[in-house]
C-alpha cells in the first residue's frame, strides 16, 4: 500500500471555493463527519446519494492507509419527525427508529460501509446544552421565553460558507417567541404539549436541528476536524449555522467542506414534498443494489444526476459489462486476486474525487482485458481483471466482494439456467460449423445477439456475455 505521504488528493472546498491539496490535521489520520439522515421516512435515493459519494472517499483514503475516524449522525428529534409521527398517532421515538433501520438496511444494501459511530441527536442533548451555555457566555447567543436563540448579527463572519449578505438572510422559521431579529436562528424550543422535552438552565424545551450537528461533531472528532460533508441543500441555513455555532463557541471546526450534488427529475431536487420521490426498496426491484450503486456513484460527486429509468438501466448494463469480464476470468482461470490500481485512476480520483474519469479508466482496462481473453492470453486478462477489482473494490461496487454474493443469490441462479440453455445452442451452433451448414450456425448466433447475448470464439471454446450497454 502506498503510504500516507504519498497522497496527492484534492478536494474543492466549499469554503473557499478552490481546489485545495488535502494535508491532515494529524498525519496519517482523517476525521470526517457527514450529515446524515433526518428520520422521518423512507429513504429514497436522493437521500442516500452523500452516503454512496463519501463512501467512495472513505475507501480512497483507506486504500492509502489512513486511519479515518468517520462519524455519520441520526437526526431523530426534528420538526418533521415530530410531526409525522403525531399525525400518525404514534411515539416519536417508534417512529424514528422505525425509518432509522429503514435507513441503515439502505445504506447495507448499497455496500456503504457503517460509520466509525453514529450518534443520535436524542442522545447528545448533555452536549448541546454545554454549547449553548458556551455561546451565551460569548455573546453569541440568549435566552428569552423558554427558548435560545443564536445572534447573527454578533458573529462577524456570518455568511462565509454560503456568500449570503447578512441583509438577505432567511432562515426559513418561525419568528419564534421573544426573538430580538428575524434572521437568528433557534437553538433551543421552549416545551409545547405533546413533545418530548430536556430540562436545561433556560426551562424544558428540545434542541434545535443547527445545534445538534456542532455538538455532535465536536463531541466525536474535537473542536477541529479535517472535513465536513453533506449534501448542497445543507449549505444554508444548516452548515453556515454549524459553523458560526462552532467557531462562536471558540472552535475552529471543519476544516474542508464537501457538498455534493442532489438527484434530480425533470430539473427538479428529489424530495417528498415534490412528490417525485423514488424509495430505495422500489429502485432495488429494478436493478440489484450493486447496480443502483453504481448508477448513483458514476456521476462527479458535485454535478446533479438527473434520474430516469433509461439512465438507470443504461448504468445497470455499463456495470453488467465489467463484471461480465471479471467472472469469465474468474471461470477461466480460476481465483482473480486484487492488483492495483492504475496510475490513470489514481490521477482521476486524487483530481477531487474524479469518479466519471476513473470508470473511463477502468473500462479501458476492460477492454484490454476481453482483447486478451479473445487472444487466449490468460496471464494478461489476469492481470487487467486483478487491476478491475481493485479500482471498484475503491468504488465499492467489486463484482468479487463477499458483500454482494447473498445479494446476488438469485441472479446467480438465474444466470445458470440461462447458462445451460445457451451452452445447448452453443453446441447446435458448433456441430453445424463442423458440419458446414452456414445457415443453422448464422441463425443461432443472430437469435442469440439478437436476446443480447453476445458469443466470442477463443482457443479454448466459444464464450457468451450479456452485451453491455443494452
Amino acid at each position: 500500500m502506498t503510504s500516507p505521504a504519498a497522497t496527492t488528493l484534492r478536494l474543492f472546498d466549499t469554503a473557499t471555493r478552490t481546489l485545495r491539496d488535502f494535508v491532515p490535521l494529524q498525519p496519517g489520520k482523517v476525521s470526517i463527519y457527514l450529515c446524515g439522515a433526518t428520520v422521518q421516512g423512507e429513504p429514497h435515493i436522493g437521500h442516500v446519494r452523500s452516503g454512496v459519494a463519501f463512501d467512495v472517499l472513505r475507501r480512497w483514503l483507506l486504500a492509502h492507509d489512513y486511519d479515518v475516524a468517520f462519524i455519520r449522525n441520526v437526526t431523530d428529534i426534528e420538526d418533521k419527525v415530530l410531526a409525522k409521527s403525531a399525525a400518525a398517532g404514534r411515539p416519536w421515538w417508534e417512529w424514528a427508529m422505525t425509518y432509522e433501520r429503514a435507513f441503515d438496511r439502505a445504506y447495507q444494501a448499497l455496500g456503504v460501509l457503517p460509520p466509525s459511530y453514529e450518534p443520535r441527536a436524542s442522545g447528545e442533548v448533555p452536549k448541546m446544552i454545554e454549547l449553548m451555555q458556551r455561546l451565551i457566555d460569548n455573546g453569541h447567543a440568549y435566552a428569552s421565553e423558554g427558548n435560545v436563540y443564536f445572534d447573527v448579527r454578533s458573529f462577524a463572519d456570518y455568511g462565509k460558507l454560503s456568500g449570503h449578505k447578512l441583509d438577505d438572510v432567511h432562515q426559513g422559521e418561525s419568528a419564534g417567541e421573544g426573538k430580538r431579529d428575524a434572521r437568528d436562528f433557534t437553538l433551543w424550543k421552549a416545551e409545547k404539549p405533546g413533545e418530548p422535552y430536556w430540562e436545561t438552565p433556560w426551562g424544558r424545551g428540545r434542541p434545535g436541528w443547527h445545534l445538534e450537528c456542532s455538538a455532535m461533531a465536536e463531541t466525536y472528532l474535537g473542536p477541529e476536524f479535517d472535513i465536513h460533508c453533506g449534501g448542497l441543500d445543507l449549505v444554508f441555513p444548516h452548515h453556515e449555522n454549524e459553523i458560526a455555532q462552532a467557531n462562536g463557541a471558540g472552535s475552529p471546526f471543519a476544516r474542508t467542506w464537501l457538498h455534493n450534488g442532489w438527484v434530480t427529475m425533470g430539473g427538479e431536487k428529489m424530495s417528498k414534498s415534490l412528490g417525485n420521490v423514488l424509495s430505495v426498496p422500489n429502485v432495488l426491484k429494478k436493478v440489484r443494489p450493486q447496480e443502483l450503486r453504481y448508477y448513483l456513484g458514476s456521476a462527479h460527486y458535485r454535478s446533479m444526476l438527473e434520474y430516469s429509468d433509461n439512465a438507470l438501466e443504461v448504468a445497470a448494463k455499463s456495470y453488467q459489462g465489467i463484471e461480465s469480464f471479471v467472472l469469465r476470468v474468474a471461470e477461466r482461470v480460476g481465483d482473480v486476486p486484487i492488483g492495483k490500481w492504475t496510475n490513470a485512476f489514481a490521477e482521476a480520483l486524487d483530481d477531487d474525487l474524479g469518479v466519471p474519469k476513473a470508470l473511463a479508466e477502468v473500462h479501458a482496462v476492460v477492454r484490454q482485458g476481453n482483447k486478451a481473453l479473445e487472444s487466449g492470453d490468460n496471464v494478461a486478462a489476469l492481470e487487467s481483471a486483478g487491476q478491475v477489482r481493485s479500482m471498484l473494490g475503491i468504488l465499492g461496487v467489486d463484482p468479487l466482494d463477499e458483500h454482494w454474493a447473498s445479494a446476488d443469490t438469485d441472479a446467480t441462479a438465474a444466470h445458470d439456467a440461462l447458462d445451460v440453455l445457451i451452452q445447448a445452442e452453443l453446441v447446435r451452433r458448433q456441430q453445424a460449423r463442423e458440419d458446414k451448414n452456414w445457415s443453422i450456425a448464422d441463425e443461432v448466433r443472430d437469435r442469440l445477439n439478437a436476446a443480447g447475448i453476445e458469443v466470442t470464439d477463443t482457443p479454448n471454446g466459444p464464450e457468451w456475455s450479456l452485451k453491455s450497454g443494452r
